[in-house]
């Protein structure tokens, strides 16, 4: 079963796929896996390797980079999901790469209902390293991740054990708004004031001030370019413009 899996993913041009049981997926900080689906057993988890635009100066390029992995990386997981169900007449139930933010009421932090990082490394497709991120034993740091979480009862791969980390430090040292200092920890606030510029923070910043302005200053505000990006932003989804913990990481490179 796993085989025919793993070759249907590769197939259709996954990099790398893992499997992980829901016993051993440990996410401190997103819901429990029986709240997604009470009679899940197993976590199929995807791994698409990063193009080179994220380390490209011109910001639209670097961002719709992303834009291109995410649906590719999508519409595989759909369809890997697909073949799971028909072939083995499963329940399957898609993860995407990006999943919504929560916050949590009680503490003010954010959270997604699933940590497809967590996933990875339950699956054996990685371990963190100082960034935070899960750093995979060949394609490094610029891998992205989606799953599928299935009722089938599968046998799960090893965690890697090997430390993939150089702590070489210099994801720390490039952070612009200084969000890894502390380890094992990412300011997640800083990061997407960063990162996410143009998500829904900049966006309610904007339209605030909009009608807050005089009908001349409304006019400049649409000529400007900021508006542009937001505009980019919400309808193609190119909102990223920092990419120093992936870029500049010499793990698997």
């Amino acid at each position: 079963m796993k085989e025919e899996i793993k070759n249907y993913a590769k197939e259709i041009g996954v990099d790398d796929i893992g499997f992980a049981s829901v016993e051993n997926y440990k996410s401190p900080n997103t819901i429990l896996i029986n709240e997604i689906y009470p009679e899940a057993k197993t976590i199929i988890v995807l791994t698409f390797q990063q193009l080179d635009n994220c380390e490209s100066e011109n910001i639209q390029v670097a961002s719709l980079g992303s834009k291109i992995l995410s649906e590719f990386a999508d519409s595989s997981t759909y369809k890997i999901a697909r073949f799971v169900k028909q072939k083995f007449k499963s329940k399957v139930i898609g993860i995407s790469r990006h999943t919504h933010v929560n916050v949590n009421t009680e503490t003010n932090l954010l959270f997604a209902d699933f940590s497809s990082r967590h996933a990875a490394v339950a699956a054996g497709l990685g371990n963190f390293g100082r960034h935070n991120l899960v750093i995979h034993p060949i394609m490094g740091t610029k891998v992205v991740f989606t799953a599928i979480i299935t009722d089938l009862d599968m046998q799960p791969d090893s965690p890697i054990k090997e430390e993939l980390c150089t702590d070489c430090n210099i994801c720390v040292d490039q952070c612009p708004v200084n969000a890894l200092d502390e380890e094992n920890k990412t300011n997640v606030i800083k990061c997407l004031l960063k990162c996410q510029p143009y998500g829904f923070g900049g966006y309610l910043q904007f339209w605030t001030k909009f009608t807050e302005s005089t009908p001349e200053g409304q006019k400049k505000m649409l000529r400007d370019k900021k508006y542009k990006r937001l505009y980019d932003a919400l309808t193609l989804g190119s909102q990223y413009v920092c990419f120093n913990c992936i870029k500049d990481c010499p793990a698997g490179q």
